[in-house]
């Protein structure tokens, strides 16, 4: 399994992750009891239910460079461009705007 720390300007909103049966996102408990927590996505609401998908959400996949960069990225860290949550670990822990995605070792749900 791959997981991922979704940070929404510098605080931790929730987590991704890649197992056998996809792709998994929920928010943090402590991001929704924050105050005025922002969805990351319009497609992603706030919400205590874990989203599930087969494929990889289109919001996360929008971050992954396109392109020149996207070749950069495969020459230099000889990545796969089929594997789409390794190319998010790999390149989108800063990324334009207020998402972030940090690789992580453990998550807790």
């Amino acid at each position: 399994m791959r997981k991922a720390e979704i940070k929404f300007k510098e605080q931790t909103a929730g987590w991704l992750s890649q197992d056998e049966n996809g792709f998994h996102f929920w928010y943090d408990k402590t991001y929704l009891e924050s105050s005025g927590p922002i969805a990351v996505s319009f497609t992603l609401p706030l919400q205590e239910k874990v989203f599930d998908s087969r494929i990889l959400f289109p919001f996360f996949d929008g971050l992954i460079p396109e392109g020149w960069l996207l070749d950069i990225a495969e020459s230099n860290w000889k990545l796969n461009l089929r594997d789409r949550m390794g190319l998010l670990l790999a390149c989108c822990r800063d990324c334009i705007g207020a998402v972030s995605v940090l690789p992580c070792e453990s998550v807790e749900s």
